[in-house]
């Protein structure tokens, strides 16, 4: 059975029961087929940079590149012209007979990035796809190697890793897994999240926090048996489900060491985090730690293409290579060729435009207006983030971090008042970020070229938003007393 470990009352060998499932809420809007019924959804005609055209004759701002994806704004002629002509010359391969020129040379430029530290790429189509992927291609290299045994994966609540069943198993997204939960996988197991909001006590130091947190890894490793271990897998930063929460300095190499003593994989989620989102372009980079697999999408190909990418380091191919073993893995649009050029023409206007530079300068500024405008706020818990990739823990208490009922639907009814006029704001939305479903927050991720003016007009709306729902809710409460 799936267990969870709480870092207050574990005993190694006696998981406590999973978090009860609550009733399903509004998921993000990346999701659509799960929104609330009779939830009419604005119809897109065009965009062009940040702005998006719709039907009814407005302009709404993307503050979130829709799930995180849109890294380069829309409307680029560069990488039209590029799809349009690798559409012309060879829109598709089989990649089980043949291979292109230009899946070489996405490959090539991903693995150039790692400094040679991943050595194979498989180019998939979704985030999710990638990360069913890496979770197999543990799964092979351990029974290359002779460990059959390590069937076992380790990942976190409050995480979200896909939702084909396999990714759907790793992820602890509890609303998004429930209506499935009997199909899961059972050998997945996970332990709290790294969320300092919530679970650094008074006076604890980060070091002393990050050696909490590994001992909860150390322990669940115990309790399973070690040697039956195959990855840890987690996200540097944790998107849809915490909402953009960077781990405490030191977090990463902690858990690193653990896998390592214990011989498991380290498995990272970039998929929404990485690819520049957070001013590298592998999160990985800012934590000091490589890990052995890691997945990316979303910002590869910037929405102009659905790609995504499986990144396998060294020691897992050279495994593979030294017993002349192939991942048995294959879908029937892998390595698409039409993909793989608009990714690598998206990369490539990302490094020479210098966009992670800008990443990282808009990023400063987008966190010094939001907590400048926002940190007072009576229902603003926590400003959190890095790059242009900031989440919003919204509260209805501060001093006691208490969060609001969830039937409220608070992020949902700001994501809805902000799509709507005068605000005209488009802003990713989540519920969960507090633990067993509870927990409001609102993400906001920009192109990696934006402007200081966008970034007023992002923070400018959104602040106005916030005051008027939470306006609206005072006043529903008001008329209950």
């Amino acid at each position: 059975m799936n267990t969870t470990w709480s870092p207050l009352n574990y005993k190694p060998g006696e998981p406590a029961p999973e978090a009860p499932i609550l009733p399903p809420t509004p998921p993000p809007s990346s999701s659509p087929s799960m929104e609330p019924k009779n939830d009419l959804r604005p119809v897109v005609i065009g965009g062009k940079g940040s702005y998006l055209h719709i039907e009814d004759g407005r302009e709404i701002l993307d503050g979130c590149g829709g799930a995180a994806v849109a890294c380069i704004g829309y409307g680029v002629p560069e990488v039209v012209d590029v799809v349009m002509a690798q559409s012309l010359k060879l829109p598709y391969i089989s990649s089980s007979f043949f291979d292109s020129h230009i899946r070489k040379e996405l490959s090539n430029w991903l693995l150039e990035t790692s400094g040679g530290h991943f050595t194979k790429t498989y180019i998939t189509c979704s985030g999710s796809e990638a990360m069913e992927g890496a979770m197999k291609l543990a799964h092979e290299y351990f029974v290359w190697i002779g460990q059959p045994q390590r069937v076992n994966y380790i990942s976190r609540d409050e995480s979200y890793h896909g939702i084909t069943l396999g990714a759907l198993s790793l992820g602890g997204h509890i609303a998004r897994r429930a209506p499935f939960k009997p199909l899961l996988a059972p050998n997945v197991h996970r332990i709290p999240a790294c969320n300092p909001y919530r679970q650094q006590l008074p006076g604890e130091t980060d070091a002393d926090f990050v050696a909490r947190k590994a001992a909860e890894l150390e322990h669940a490793f115990l309790a399973l048996g070690p040697s039956t271990v195959a990855a840890f897998v987690a996200e540097p930063v944790v998107g849809a489900a915490l909402g953009c929460a960077p781990a405490v300095p030191g977090y990463f190499a902690a858990v690193k060491a653990v896998c390592e003593r214990h011989g498991a994989l380290l498995i990272f989620d970039e998929v929404m985090c990485g690819m520049g989102r957070t001013g590298s372009l592998h999160a990985w980079e800012q934590e000091g730690v490589r890990p052995d697999i890691q997945a990316v999408g979303k910002g590869l190909a910037g929405g102009y293409q659905p790609v995504s990418a499986i990144l396998a380091s060294g020691r897992v191919v050279a495994a593979m290579e030294a017993r002349g073993a192939a991942f048995t893995h294959g879908h029937t649009y892998q390595d698409h060729p039409v993909g793989c050029a608009a990714a690598l023409k998206v990369q490539r206007i990302v490094q020479e435009g210098g966009l992670l530079a800008n990443v990282r300068a808009r990023g400063r500024c987008l966190e010094k207006l939001l907590r400048g405008r926002l940190r007072n706020h009576p229902h603003v818990g926590d400003i959190r983030g890095r790059g242009l990739f900031w989440g919003i823990e919204f509260v209805r208490d501060r001093a006691s971090k208490t969060p609001f009922d969830p039937a409220l639907l608070v992020s949902y009814r700001l994501h809805k008042a902000a799509l709507n006029p005068p605000y005209n704001l488009a802003l990713y939305y989540g519920q969960g970020c507090a633990g067993n479903g509870a927990g409001d927050h609102v993400m906001i991720m920009p192109a990696y070229n934006i402007t200081r003016e966008i970034a007023e007009a992002i923070v400018d709306r959104f602040v106005a938003v916030v005051d008027k729902v939470f306006d609206e809710l005072a006043r529903e409460e008001a008329e209950k007393v």
